[in-house]
């Protein structure tokens, strides 16, 4: 089981590294991997686990963030009635909006302990590709919320954190036509 001494944290190398691709069909390690990945953010989101164990909670986790360098994320997250509960080999964006959209209350990320204040511009609307634990293409259309967090763990795989999309000189500069995102 992971926990937060397994979560690596800004400033390491991975976290600013790109991830290699998985084999496929997936090894049993790999597997375990991806699973304990999903495992970890469902647990960080129960009160009494989160409390017992000292899990930061979560909605996403990305290998490198455990410094494994694979393309690997797991990302549950509610946005309004749906669940999107996903352990994906090698996502990738296939298409994507022209809008764009961002999170007023700016991003965080189980890699970071600080507060970084600032808007993330992401695409409004994405379609991801992957394939599940057991090697299966997996093709989902996403949008606000979720959108978002698929965006940000597959960030994490091309070495790129949520800060680095940040204008740093007007963190709260509105996004031009984006769409506003509560959370």
């Amino acid at each position: 089981m992971i926990t937060m001494k397994d979560i690596i944290r800004e400033g390491h190398p991975s976290l600013t590294s790109v991830a290699q691709e998985v084999t496929l069909p997936p090894s049993k390690e790999d597997k375990e991997i991806l699973s304990s990945l999903l495992e970890y953010v469902k647990n960080s989101q129960d009160p009494e686990l989160s409390a017992q164990y000292g899990l930061r909670p979560g909605i996403g986790l990305a290998a490198p963030q455990i410094n494994v360098l694979k393309r690997m994320i797991a990302v549950n997250v509610r946005d309004g009635e749906r669940l999107y509960s996903y352990a994906l080999f090698n996502p990738k964006i296939i298409s994507h909006s022209i809008e764009k959209a961002f999170l007023t209350s700016g991003e965080g990320c189980l890699s970071v302990d600080r507060n970084v204040p600032g808007f993330v511009p992401r695409y409004a609307r994405v379609t991801v590709k992957g394939w599940d634990v057991d090697g299966n293409e997996v093709k989902i259309r996403l949008k606000g919320l979720a959108a978002i967090v698929f965006q940000h763990e597959i960030d994490h795989l091309n070495g790129v954190m949520f800060y680095d999309h940040i204008d740093h000189e007007h963190p709260f500069e509105p996004i031009p036509d984006a769409i506003p995102i509560e959370r």
